[in-house]
């Protein structure tokens, strides 16, 4: 079937986008920057993303050769995808460093950019897995142009297999947390914490936090590993990545009050199931090794990396493909981290919450249109270009990318399969205007003039486009 409009929806269009731009005279069609679109950086994987104090957002992560340290850097999220990225060290020709170079990571401390990395030594077999903690040193300000050196190997209590280091500073005090293998205790690697006196040397009695026995932590491996902490709403959450680095790699957390004693284990209390997991309908496999950041509205962000495919041939160590992603990170009732899903490829969903009744959002229920406030994932809505004109978009629900909103004469509002018919392309286009200062926007119907997304009683329909249910503010 053709793509194209047909003559009569031509006309219907020009009539509509007529109309629409009279819709509210403070509106006007969005005209902000482009923003992220997943895979942000493909073929990083252990990403790291933040923020930093001079105005640009870092990103370094694994390199599919595990061979050398990189970092790129820019103004926004959206710019790391094409960001300039600079080599900083490489792995040594011979020795400890000369092998697989792993998850690192870069932090500023006491004025020095440091970045962390676990290495082991090349030749083949088991003793490529040697893997140990070091750090890299800048000695200049700027960290893409400065001329970076080995600072040393982490002290740690036991000269055993440990990687994934992070650093936070609480109440004024730096914390240092990573993932090792105990002597005495049969797991892949368990979870760490203490204070940090100097870059390599830990200033206090080391507390193990976790050692994986849930199902979900020991699937193919038994797992914990990197760490990754977020200060928000009077407590601190510690994500970790659990089980084998295929689909079955998940994201587990752990919680601390914020005033309690971080050194003490009973402080922490484990989730009992994983807080992000692979997920079919948005085609995102083993999500893990995560960071946090804000994006430039300073709204948290999740950072992590995954596959878009789930088969893979050999070891999954070695598949290329763990690309960088981000996504909104929302927050339950009761203020903890509510990841939803890994939102899949394309441009970052949105959150539509009614102007009339903020416990009603734009949702669905498989392939039916609601009004409410479901999981997380059921209201999340990708805006894409759409098929009549530059001003056009179309809708879709990251659980079901192949299915739209589409608009029907009588009112209705359905989400419907992609027929790729003129009919369906033309009810399926919507010109949305966003009204800055209320943070909101409304969808008019271009099948349908004077005719917008609103609300009923029954759930979502097409309201006159002056109406004050047809703004839906934006989350």
């Amino acid at each position: 079937m053709s793509l194209a409009l047909s003559r009569r929806g031509f006309i219907g269009t020009a009539a509509a986008l007529s109309a629409a731009s009279g819709v509210a005279r403070a509106a006007s069609p969005p005209a902000t920057a482009p923003g992220p679109i997943n895979p942000l950086v493909k073929q990083r994987a252990d990403a790291q993303v933040f923020r930093h104090d001079d105005g640009y957002y870092y990103l370094t992560g694994s390199v599919p050769e595990y061979d050398r340290l990189v970092l790129r850097r820019s103004k926004t999220i959206a710019g790391l995808t094409t960001a300039t990225e600079a080599v900083l060290w490489r792995h040594e020709a011979n020795g400890p460093r000369s092998g697989f170079i792993w998850a690192p990571e870069l932090h500023q401390i006491d004025g020095r950019w440091i970045m962390y990395f676990a290495a082991g030594p090349s030749g083949g077999g088991d003793d490529v897995f040697r893997i140990r903690t070091y750090a890299v040193i800048c000695d200049g300000a700027d960290p893409m142009t400065g001329k970076w050196s080995l600072l040393g190997e982490l002290e740690t209590p036991w000269d055993s297999f440990n990687l994934d280091s992070t650093s936070f500073v609480h109440k004024g005090v730096r914390y240092f947390a990573w993932a090792q293998r105990e002597p005495g205790i049969e797991t892949n690697s368990n979870l760490y914490i203490a204070k940090l006196e100097s870059p390599l040397k830990l200033g206090s009695q080391v507390t193990r936090l976790t050692v994986p026995t849930l199902d979900w932590e020991i699937r193919g491996y038994k797992v914990a590993e990197a760490p990754a902490i977020l200060h928000r709403n009077g407590r601190l959450f510690m994500t970790y990545s659990a089980s084998a680095t295929d689909a079955r790699y998940c994201l587990g957390m752990l919680t601390a009050d914020e005033n309690a004693d971080l050194l003490d284990a009973k402080s922490w209390a484990k989730s009992p199931q994983p807080v992000f997991v692979t997920n079919t309908a948005t085609s995102v496999y083993g999500p893990g090794h995560n960071s946090f950041t804000v994006d430039e509205q300073g709204r948290d962000i999740l950072v992590y990396h995954g596959r878009d495919y789930e088969a893979i041939q050999g070891d999954p160590l070695f598949n290329p493909d763990r690309h960088t992603r981000v996504q909104r990170l929302y927050y339950t009732a009761d203020g903890a981290p509510d990841f939803g899903v890994p939102v899949g490829n394309g441009p970052l969903p949105e959150r539509f919450i009614s102007s009339t009744d903020p416990t009603r959002l734009m949702a669905h229920d498989g392939t039916k249109l609601i009004a409410g406030n479901p999981s997380l994932a059921q209201t999340q809505f990708r805006q894409l270009p759409g098929r009549a004109g530059a001003r056009s978009i179309m809708l879709s629900p990251i659980l079901m990318p192949d299915h739209y909103l589409v608009a029907g004469q009588d009112g209705s509002l359905t989400l419907q399969p992609d027929s790729k018919s003129a009919d369906f392309n033309l009810r399926s286009q919507f010109v949305r205007f966003d009204e800055k200062a209320l943070h909101a926007a409304r969808f008019v119907s271009i099948a349908v003039p004077g005719k917008a997304i609103g609300l009923s009683e029954a759930g979502l329909t097409l309201v006159a486009s002056r109406d004050s249910s047809a703004w839906w503010h934006i989350d």
